[in-house]
C-alpha cells in the first residue's frame, strides 16, 4: 500500500484541516514542506498547475482540495468516520459552507493591518511584499469576493453566536454530536485566528467555542515523518496510478472519457490543470497527465467548486 504524502506548510489553515483529519483517523503520513508562495516547481510537477495548499499524494495519485482529501482519507480508513452514517449531507454541506464563508471572514480578519504586521512583521520588507503580492494574485480571477474588515467584524458576532448556540444544544461534544468533517473544517479557520494575539480574542471571547476548538485540536495531527519533494516526485514516477474508482457517471456537460480537458477551481487559486479526462464521478473528476519528472499521474479534483472545459 502506498504511503500518504501531504504536501503542505505549517502555517496553512487548510493544511491544518488535513493534518487534524489525519490525526483523528490516527494515520501515519509523510510530510513534504512546500513554499508558501509561488513558484512551486516541485508541486507543479505533480499537480500540473494547481497551486493551493495542501495536496495529498498516494503513489501516482494526486488529490487536490481538502473536500476531496477528506473523502480519500475516509476510503483509507473508514472509522472513525468523517462522514457519519445518516449525516453525510449535513456535515459535507456545512463543511463546504465553512470553507468558503467562514474562511473568507477569517482571512479578512487575519489580514487586517494590525494582525498581518504581527504574522509577517519579522520578515524582511521584500519578503513581506512578495507574500502580500502572492496572496493578492491567489485571490484574483475567481468568484471569491473579499470582505472589508469592517463587514467581517460586523458579521463575526452573528456567526459565533450561532456556533455557541449549536454547541449548547448539540447532543455530544462536537457540532453534530460525534466528530465529523464539519468540525475540522471550522476548526482550521478558528485556529488561523488564534495564531496572533490581535485576532485570538475573536475565538477566546466565546468560551464554548474555545472549549470545543480545544477538543478538536486535541485529536492531534497523526504520526508524520519528513520526506523531500524530490523523493515524493520519485515515488510518483516509480508508481502506477491506482485503479479507477467505481461509480462513473456521464458528465452533465457532455465531456467524454479520453478527451483532453482543463479543470480549475472557481473561487480562488484558479490556476488550471490540463490533461486527459479518465474518470467522471459524482464527487470527483480525474485527469491523467504525463510529466517529465513525475511520469504518469492521475490528478483528482472535486466536482463541486471546480469548472471543466475543453482544450
Amino acid at each position: 500500500m502506498s504511503e500518504l504524502i501531504l504536501h503542505h506548510y505549517d502555517a496553512s489553515p487548510f493544511a491544518m484541516k488535513a493534518r487534524l483529519m489525519l490525526g483523528y483517523k490516527q494515520l501515519s503520513w509523510r510530510s513534504v514542506d512546500i513554499p508558501r508562495i509561488m513558484p512551486k516547481p516541485d508541486l507543479m510537477a505533480l499537480t500540473g498547475g494547481y497551486r493551493k495548499t495542501p495536496v495529498l499524494q498516494v503513489g501516482a495519485d494526486i488529490y487536490c482540495d481538502t473536500a476531496l482529501i477528506a473523502r480519500r482519507l475516509e476510503a483509507e480508513k473508514a472509522t472513525p468516520a468523517l462522514f457519519p452514517e445518516g449525516q453525510e449531507f449535513i456535515v459535507a454541506s456545512f463543511a463546504q459552507w465553512v470553507d468558503s464563508v467562514i474562511f473568507q471572514h477569517s482571512v479578512t480578519l487575519v489580514f487586517q493591518p494590525e494582525s498581518i504586521a504581527v504574522r509577517i512583521g519579522q520578515l524582511p520588507p521584500a519578503a513581506q511584499q512578495a507574500f502580500l503580492a502572492d496572496r493578492a494574485k491567489l485571490f484574483s480571477g475567481g468568484s471569491a469576493s473579499r470582505l472589508s474588515p469592517e463587514q467581517a467584524r460586523n458579521n463575526w458576532p452573528v456567526l459565533m453566536g450561532r456556533l455557541q448556540q449549536q454547541l449548547e444544544r448539540s447532543e455530544g461534544e462536537f457540532l453534530f454530536g460525534e466528530p465529523s468533517v464539519a468540525d475540522f473544517s471550522l476548526a482550521h479557520c478558528l485556529w488561523f485566528l488564534k495564531a496572533t494575539p490581535v485576532t485570538a480574542p475573536l475565538v477566546d471571547d466565546y468560551p464554548d467555542v474555545a472549549a470545543w476548538l480545544g477538543r478538536v485540536l486535541g485529536f492531534g495531527e497523526g504520526a508524520s515523518s519528513p520526506l523531500s519533494a524530490v523523493e515524493a516526485i520519485e515515488i510518483a514516477r516509480g508508481a502506477e496510478p491506482a485503479p479507477l474508482p467505481e461509480g462513473a457517471v456521464d458528465d452533465p456537460n457532455g465531456f467524454a472519457v479520453g478527451q483532453v480537458v482543463r479543470v480549475a477551481a472557481t473561487d480562488y487559486g484558479v490556476d488550471p490543470v490540463e490533461g486527459e479526462l479518465v474518470f467522471s464521478g459524482i464527487e470527483e473528476i480525474i485527469l491523467g497527465r504525463d510529466d517529465e519528472r513525475a511520469g504518469r499521474v492521475n490528478v483528482h479534483v472535486p466536482r463541486l467548486g471546480f469548472r471543466i472545459e475543453a482544450v
